[in-house]
């Protein structure tokens, strides 16, 4: 492994994603994030990267959608010389009682979460070089059963599948394939549209009482991405023990 490291960032304009693309590039890799709509935070990341010395570029892209990612890798290729790494962190989040669930709703998320991480996924298998490494995104939900996150279990349930079958795939590549499990992390994501009790209740759960920041994951996915060589098939739950 060389300092020359590319790597690609589905979701890399908020969140968790933000964080990544932004210790990846400290750690000296060239990233490359997508966005969906948001251009503006998009240019912010990538400015706050090049601002810095780093090296970064932006493509818009839908993760589920094989030509859209195509064109990700097309420009890693194009800009950087190659693809080393990919963290396919992009998903949404659609919550409710299963009885309730709006069928459509639930369509859209695993429309994203399932095949976009097929697509990512295979993309990866079929471009990524030698000594590379895939990092998918699961959630420790999928283990803490909570009321009302049935559909997203079941998609991040599915992530997991995926990412310990290709790593078998792989074999004689070279290539690591990992998922990162994050517990409750205090990004809009998880924080939309609950209550500062539940919120409160949630850290306090935790054995170290507090939610999970972007950059505990981003310090997980550095590692993987980097040294972690021999840490491969794996789901890593980074929940500070909530598990």
């Amino acid at each position: 492994m060389t300092d020359a490291r590319v790597t690609i960032v589905t979701g890399g304009s908020g969140g968790i994603g933000r964080e990544i693309a932004e210790r990846l590039a400290a750690d000296g890799q060239a990233v490359v994030i997508t966005y969906g709509r948001d251009a503006g935070t998009a240019q912010q990341v990538v400015d706050d990267i090049t601002g810095r010395g780093g090296r970064a570029a932006m493509v818009q892209a839908d993760v589920a959608d094989e030509q859209s990612v195509g064109e990700v890798f097309a420009v890693a290729e194009r800009e950087f010389g190659g693809v080393d790494v990919v963290i396919n962190c992009a998903g949404i989040m659609v919550l409710a009682p299963l009885a309730q669930a709006d069928l459509a709703e639930l369509d859209r998320m695993l429309r994203t979460n399932v095949r976009g991480t097929l697509v990512v996924s295979q993309l990866a298998a079929q471009r990524l070089r030698p000594g590379g490494a895939l990092v998918n995104f699961s959630s420790s939900v999928v283990k803490l059963a909570l009321p009302s996150y049935a559909g997203y279990a079941a998609s991040k349930g599915a992530v997991e599948a995926i990412t310990m079958v290709l790593a078998k795939e792989l074999r004689g590549r070279d290539i690591t394939v990992n998922t990162v499990a994050p517990g409750p992390t205090a990004t809009p994501l998880f924080l939309d549209g609950k209550d500062p009790v539940t919120i409160d209740a949630m850290a306090k759960a935790n054995p170290l009482e507090r939610l999970g920041r972007p950059t505990d994951i981003a310090e997980v996915v550095s590692f993987l991405a980097g040294p972690g060589r021999w840490i491969n098939g794996q789901n890593l739950y980074a929940n500070g023990g909530a598990v």
